[in-house]
């Protein structure tokens, strides 16, 4: 059986009224907190990259107008509070006091403006809500305004949203830079403070406690919401990609917090009386396989339903997690099981034995010849490759004519934008996997967009899935939501803009002396040595 060692690494909701807690009282920050992250931070600009290590470090430095809550509610961050009038056409946020930039320079609506009208650039939703928006401006220093064409619920949310990439707000001078390319200068108002000076590319980065940075007055951390109060004056993480190299670090106290610990060394963590090994993100890991709809054979509408009947989640799981299946589930659907819009409407050709013979007839009765099929297989990518591999062998079991390519991860991220044929160095087949909150919602599940030449790499086209994801925003509640959700689900079993290949759970792992760590990613406030 295969083993994965390491991997690569939106729900309705409206803002909610916040709770009232007494003030923090705050000890004395802890020296240093080492962490390894899932991989090396390659990209600083968490508005341009889609990478969740990129959003993790955007999180330390940059702060966001609204958090998410454990529920995926919008709480204000950044913002005091919004007034909504013109029936939910004009949403008037006003900034709290005390924000400063890591510069000393105060924070202004105007900066914030700049940032969103950045961000709405580059993310899905961010497109969606600057399609309904009039005007966005700043009458003044702390008032951020939006003028509606329509009510946009999902406002707050979209600004809060912890799928990357994510709403920071920077200095206007650096929103304002060409969107084309990724900022390199770190200046945020988030609890951290980047040390561009002891980066080591490939091997570390720090951050520094932003000893001006207040945390919001009420509420209860959880996830992004509430006070983002520190105890650590410095956060290290050191990059290492070999498990056992990492698992031994953890095991002698060198590291603190290992962020993606490898499913092949959880018994021996677990027996470690010095650490703790938990599940954060209950969303978990969502398997994709992305197939090129431009070229053959997946062009074929008929042979791309064929393969549901080829397609084994159980295996592909079973593959990933090895001797732990109380990690994954199968049976998976295309928005994240658990949250308002998951259902198992049209997920009948997920259940029941698989029928190879009976594929293999319907795939050359769609008109099949033969063609190539090229499926890239990153082998540095070990849950990844695991994927292609176990997704490669039941392509071949109906007769598909696997050519199983492997390559580096850093080799797939570019060729997945060749749109030639596969004796052009195309592509049939790649895969991937996304957090569970990505995937919650129409608004923001970027993988399900069907926008053909225009869309993601793979670029399927269905109409109707766009027109359903359009009708979802305009839903005027929660039932309408998800039947609208039921009816994409439909559409997308029919028109097969992705597969996806089951869920698991991944654990992180930390010394037994850190104690007040978050559901969800991996943050760094709240955190302390206990």
């Amino acid at each position: 059986m295969i083993r994965r060692r390491h991997l690569l690494a939106t729900s309705l909701a409206g803002s909610l009224p916040l709770g009232l807690a007494a003030p923090a009282v705050r000890a004395a920050p802890a020296p240093v907190l080492r962490f390894i992250p899932q991989v090396d931070l390659a990209v600083l600009d968490p508005t341009f990259a889609s990478f969740y290590v990129t959003r993790n470090h955007g999180y330390m430095v940059f702060d966001t107008l609204y958090g998410l809550d454990g529920s995926f509610a919008a709480q204000p961050q950044m913002a005091a509070g919004q007034v909504i009038a013109a029936d939910g056409r004009q949403w008037d946020i006003t900034l709290r006091d005390g924000l400063l930039w890591h510069d000393g320079q105060k924070v202004t609506a105007r900066d914030c403006v700049a940032s969103i009208r950045r961000w709405m650039g580059k993310d899905a939703l961010g497109a969606a809500l600057a399609e309904a928006t009039d005007e966005l401006s700043a009458p003044d220093d702390r008032t951020i305004r939006f003028r509606l064409k329509k009510p946009f619920p999902l406002l707050s949310y979209a600004l809060g949203k912890t799928a990357a990439p994510m709403c920071a707000m920077m200095p206007a001078r650096l929103a304002e830079s060409d969107p084309a390319k990724p900022i390199t200068e770190m200046v945020g108002s988030g609890p951290y403070r980047y040390l561009a000076d002891e980066r080591l590319q490939g091997a570390r980065n720090v951050y520094a406690r932003f000893d001006r940075y207040v945390p919001r007055d009420g509420g209860t951390p959880d996830w992004t919401a509430g006070p983002k109060v520190t105890h650590f004056d410095r956060v290290e993480w050191t990059t290492i990609p070999d498990a056992s190299t990492a698992s031994a670090a953890l095991m002698t106290g060198e590291q603190d917090w290992w962020e993606l610990a490898s499913l092949d060394l959880l018994k021996t963590l677990r027996a470690r009386r010095n650490l703790k090994v938990a599940v954060t993100d209950r969303t978990g890991w969502i398997g994709v396989m992305r197939a090129n709809h431009t070229q053959p054979p997946f062009n074929n509408p008929a042979i791309r339903r064929a393969f549901w009947g080829a397609l084994d989640q159980a295996s592909v799981m079973q593959g990933i997690v090895g001797d732990e299946p109380s990690l994954f589930h199968d049976g998976i659907g295309f928005f994240c099981p658990g949250t308002p819009m998951a259902s198992d409407v049209g997920l009948e050709v997920l259940k029941g034995p698989r029928d190879y013979d009976k594929v293999k007839k319907e795939i050359l009765a769609a008109g099949y010849k033969g063609e190539r099929v090229v499926v890239l297989a990153p082998a540095d990518f070990p849950s990844i490759n695991t994927m292609a591999l176990v997704c490669a062998d039941q392509m071949k079991k109906c007769g598909l004519n696997v050519d199983l390519q492997s390559i580096d991860w850093a080799s797939m991220t570019p060729r997945r934008s060749n749109r030639g044929t596969v004796d052009q160095g195309g592509w049939s087949v790649f895969f991937t996997a996304f957090t569970g909150s990505d995937l919650l919602n129409p608004g923001g599940h970027f993988v399900l967009r069907a926008q053909g030449q225009s869309g993601w790499f793979g670029w399927p086209d269905s109409p109707r899935i766009e027109q359903l994801r359009s009708a979802w925003f305009d839903a005027p509640d929660l039932p309408s939501q998800q039947g609208i959700c039921q009816d994409i689900q439909r559409q997308a079993v029919q028109d097969a803009p992705y597969y996806p290949l089951g869920q698991w759970e991944q654990p992180t792992a930390y010394n037994a002396n850190l104690t007040g760590m978050l559901d969800g990613f991996a943050t760094f406030w709240n955190i302390r040595r206990g």
